[in-house]
């Protein structure tokens, strides 16, 4: 076996591109402390309950289990930073009003997302908790698509749906759990024959209403087929009216909207809108989130909560190849001016490389297109 090969779906990041995501990081955690956002770092690893406890199946086979040989007790290397981030926030801070917190670390995927997707996705994001209202699922995804306009990409498209409208029809039916899952992976993974087949048994207004889900993706249109052929329950209008009023907030911000009400993602773990954004000719969303009111009680408070995250390698990707800052060069001297120079030009932020002597042949790898040379006494640059 070669030693030096990794695992599956694992990579080194090398440089140029491991600078611009220390760079992304960096300008990203500076817009979210400017509105307010603390940076928490919790841990890698913790007990497994703690990080499993209220996220679903789908966190549970993400997340890679090991024993702690200290306690014999099961432990999880965290595959979303965002339970951790609401067990800070309703066990340690443990404050009345609101509470924003940000963060940024690797988490583990025991399985990928998907194809050509790592198991170890750059985590950075924002959380807002102790605020109910769409306030703050509007401050949330505009903070999310602020970001976006930060990092400087384009056409931005932002999909919206909204868990509670699946949720209310589940519940005025008393549909049992176990079709209400069957009914979840059909909706999801739009398969109409199967979701025909499970709703056979519902009635007749919730049958209706679940067979419509599918079809109800587009445009701000969508929104009012919603209500005509959708039951009139309070939940389900209290959803599109949320949905409405997100998307006169976020028009301006975004170059398309588009609702799909048969999107249930995260469905066990989101109480309300969810989002996912996305850029032209990218595959995969580039950041998503939603409101997950309920998660803070299994830490002893329920907290309402909202937040997004991002991959910051997926962030990366989508600007396209990385390239090295171009560098000076500058001649192995003991000179005092020549440093003095070198100093100066460091603090102007330009990388200075020092040509060590016996590499002289190997210059060209070094980037450099401009080099100091010494003219009367001075230091001054010159391109190669």
């Amino acid at each position: 076996m070669q030693t030096w090969l990794l695992p599956e779906y694992i990579e080194d990041i090398l440089p140029p591109e491991a600078r611009r995501i220390e760079s992304l990081r960096r300008h990203l955690l500076d817009l979210f402390h400017v509105h307010g956002y603390h940076l928490v770092i919790p841990p890698l690893l913790e007990y497994l309950p703690s990080l499993l406890t209220g996220t679903g199946h789908d966190m549970d086979l993400k997340t890679f289990k090991v024993v702690d040989q200290l306690s014999g007790r099961m432990m999880g290397l965290r595959a979303d930073i965002t339970p951790q981030a609401a067990r800070v926030d309703a066990h340690l801070l443990n404050r009345r009003g609101v509470v924003r917190l940000c963060y940024a670390g690797s988490v583990l995927h025991a399985i990928p997302d998907g194809m050509m997707q790592t198991r170890e996705p750059l985590q950075i994001g924002a959380e807002l908790f102790g605020h109910a209202g769409l306030e703050s699922d509007i401050e949330i995804q505009q903070l999310m698509l602020k970001a976006l306009n930060l990092i400087g990409v384009n056409g931005v498209h932002l999909d919206l749906g909204h868990v509670g409208i699946f949720q209310a029809l589940m519940e005025h039916d008393a549909v049992s759990d176990e079709l209400e899952a069957a009914l979840f992976q059909a909706l999801q993974g739009k398969d109409v024959p199967t979701l025909t087949e499970l709703a056979q048994s519902l009635a007749k207004p919730t049958r209706d209403a679940v067979l419509q889900l599918p079809q109800l993706y587009g445009g701000i249109e969508i929104l009012a087929q919603a209500q005509q052929r959708l039951p009139d329950y309070p939940e389900v209008r209290a959803a599109l009216d949320a949905l409405n009023a997100i998307a006169a907030s976020l028009g301006g911000m975004v170059d398309s909207i588009a609702f799909d009400l048969a999107e249930l993602r995260g469905y066990h773990y989101h109480s309300g809108v969810v989002f996912s954004a996305y850029l032209p000719n990218q595959a995969h969303a580039v950041a998503k989130g939603g409101r997950y009111d309920e998660v803070g009680s299994v830490f002893g408070r329920a907290r309402p909560a909202t937040g997004f995250s991002m991959d910051l390698r997926v962030l990366c990707g989508a600007l396209g190849p990385a390239a090295a800052a171009p560098a000076i060069l500058a001649p192995y001297d003991g000179d005092e001016t020549l440093q003095e120079k070198i100093d100066a030009l460091r603090s102007q932020g330009e990388v200075v490389l020092m040509d060590l002597p016996g590499h002289e042949d190997c210059e060209g790898e070094l980037n450099c297109d401009r080099k100091l040379v010494k003219h009367d006494k001075q230091w001054l640059v010159e391109k190669i």
